[in-house]
Parts: structure tokens; sequence; C-alpha cells
């Protein structure tokens, strides 16, 4: 496809870009779970999630505390380190296998 720019990452965008990006995404996931295309819909809510993190300040998030992960009540996240906009450490209760959650899956107290 001639004249397509290369995709910006996230990290390189600018306040304003991130939202119309983050606007795009859930107006493709609202379609595709209209048309039930379940798999469609996980992915753009992921991306958009994502694009959320970038938002947001990764200073805001302490490691040692626990967070409750947005969209699934009564599920907590330990936060072990920050890498860049990503939480990393477990489930509480979970299985213990450490996962890396955007920041925009946590809920700040």
């Amino acid at each position: 496809m001639q004249g397509m720019e290369p995709e910006k990452r996230y990290s390189e965008m600018t306040e304003y870009e991130l939202k119309q990006e983050i606007a795009r995404l859930k107006e493709k996931a609202r379609k595709a779970e209209q048309l039930g295309i379940v798999n469609e819909f996980a992915v753009m809510e992921r991306k958009a999630l994502m694009a959320e993190a970038y938002l947001m300040n990764p200073d805001d998030f302490i490691p040692g505390k626990m967070y409750e992960i947005k969209g699934d009540p009564g599920s907590y996240f330990k936060i072990d380190y920050m890498n860049g906009v990503f939480a990393w450490g477990y489930r509480v209760g979970g299985d213990g296998k450490e996962e890396g959650l955007p920041i925009s899956a946590l809920k700040q107290s």
C-alpha cells in the first residue's frame, strides 16, 4: 500500500494522537462486538488499554502495593516492579505466576 506511513508506537505519540487512537480502537471494538467477532473485540480492547497506559504516569504506581484490576471486581494485583507503563507482579490469590499488566488495567485508589 503506497503512501501508508509506518505505524507510530504509542510511546512516540502525543497526548492528542493517543486520544484519537483510543477513540478509533474503541469504535472498532464496538463494531466487532456488534458483529459478534469476539476475538477482534478483545484485541481492540487490549490495544486501547495499552494506548491509555501512555496517558498515565507510571510513578503513580508503587511496587509492593496492591491494586484492583479494572473490569474484574475483587481481583487484585500486587506490583513487584515497574518497567515503563507496565506493572510486573502477580494476581493475589492467583497461581503466583509473574505477569505484566499495562498500568491502565489497574484501579488507582
